[in-house]
């Protein structure tokens, strides 16, 4: 079973920059697409990104709010995939969540991808 660990997630002021890890074990990431979802108190879970599996079609998608100033990554030496976030704002504040799926079909939708990790809280403070 695949397990996911992230990593990364601090307190930071508004214009700073985190990267977050995710770490893969069980199986190699490069055979998922994996993406990154966060939720903030009292509001719903949302997909901010998502990173197709390594064979796939290479195709990257983020959330409009995140355009530009987030970038996922992967390493595939360490099974582990990153988001990088710059320029970061109070509205990005949440717990990020690292998922993972070998379904064909994708979107940021939860109930599409199936394996959770725990998470990492990112704090951005004005």
């Amino acid at each position: 079973q695949l397990q996911l660990a992230e990593s990364g997630g601090e307190l930071v002021q508004q214009g700073g920059s985190l990267r977050l890890s995710c770490a893969g074990s069980g199986f190699s990431l490069d055979d998922f697409a994996v993406g990154w979802f966060r939720q903030a108190p009292g509001k719903d879970i949302e997909g901010v990104s998502y990173i197709s599996r390594r064979d796939g079609n290479g195709r990257i998608y983020y959330i409009d709010s995140v355009k530009g100033r987030f970038t996922i990554s992967r390493d595939s030496a360490k099974n582990t995939v990153y988001l990088q976030m710059n320029s970061l704002k109070p509205e990005d504040t949440g717990t990020y969540r690292c998922v993972a799926t070998q379904r064909l079909r994708y979107s940021l939708d939860p109930n599409l991808w199936d394996s959770w990790g725990l998470g990492t809280q990112v704090t951005v403070t004005s």
